[in-house]
């Protein structure tokens, strides 16, 4: 595997004959690495001729600075990780190098980061949407890979790589979930093991009542419902809940026959903040 620290090296790279009619995939990520990640790796390893990681903690999606001072950094293991799985090149650019001369992308929102994440982490998406515009353009991949657990993301990532007219395949991957049924993600590096069993009780809660949904339910109802059991839970402590179209995240008011729904929810747990979906259909 190679590793690539400057958009220079990386160019140059690119350039070479060894890009050449190949495909290449790409995963995205700030590092701290985990069997969610390593299943987009697997993925684009099986899909395309040349895969792709990048590691970079992005500062400008972070609205809360503390977070960004405690996001988990564990290059080393990163490393081995992406050996064992056969990643051809990993690029871990400095923050200085990869904003040099770029000041992000503007792209029409449609209101997108204005609810569920967006109202809570406001400049988070734009954040996000700099830095993946950014990515793209060094990296120039055919396919890259998002995980739904980050489902508001993985839409505007799509809304930003169609309005930009980027030939680019956009692919979900599915959640991966620890034994537990929590969903894994780099901030539960920061959970205690008490916290990692409280943490648990969020995807046990959502599926017990997905579980018993009918479609004369209450989207309102259901949604009080789910907040309480959670926060009585010691720790925890509901920021939103919502039942969305997964296309449009429009918030859905009303259960109806043939509809796909995706229940989305962030939780803090103590001082981690997590979020978690499940999908639904009638």
């Amino acid at each position: 595997m190679e590793i690539i620290n400057t958009v220079k090296d990386f160019e140059s790279y690119r350039n070479s004959f060894i890009f050449n009619n190949k495909s290449i995939g790409f995963i995205p990520t700030m590092g701290a690495l985990h069997k969610g990640h390593i299943s987009l790796v697997k993925r684009s390893v099986d899909e395309n001729d040349i895969t792709i990681v990048s590691v970079f903690v992005n500062k400008r999606q972070f609205n809360d600075q503390s977070d960004y001072i405690n996001y988990p950094v564990t290059t080393e293991r990163d490393i081995e990780l992406l050996e064992a799985e056969n990643c051809d090149i990993l690029f871990i650019p400095s923050d200085e190098d990869i904003y040099n001369n770029y000041e992000g992308h503007k792209m029409d929102f449609m209101g997108l980061d204005k609810i569920y994440e967006g109202e809570f982490r406001p400049g988070h998406f734009q954040g996000v949407v700099d830095i993946v515009y950014r990515l793209f353009e060094i990296i120039r991949p055919d396919r890259a890979y998002f995980g739904e657990k980050d489902f508001q993301q993985l839409a505007i990532i799509k809304l930003m790589t169609k309005q930009s007219g980027l030939n680019i395949d956009i692919v979900p991957c599915p959640i991966v979930r620890e034994n537990s049924g929590l969903a894994m993600s780099s901030r539960n590096e920061r959970l205690s093991d008490d916290l990692r069993i409280k943490a648990a009780k969020i995807y046990q809660i959502l599926k017990k009542y997905s579980s018993a949904l009918t479609i004369n339910d209450s989207p309102g109802d259901i949604i009080k419902s789910i907040a309480n059991e959670i926060n009585k839970e010691d720790y925890l402590e509901t920021e939103y809940i919502i039942f969305c179209d997964p296309e449009t995240l429009r918030p859905i008011e009303k259960f109806e026959k043939n509809m796909n729904i995706r229940l989305c929810l962030a939780v803090w747990c103590k001082k981690v903040r997590l979020i978690d979906n499940i999908s639904l259909h009638f």
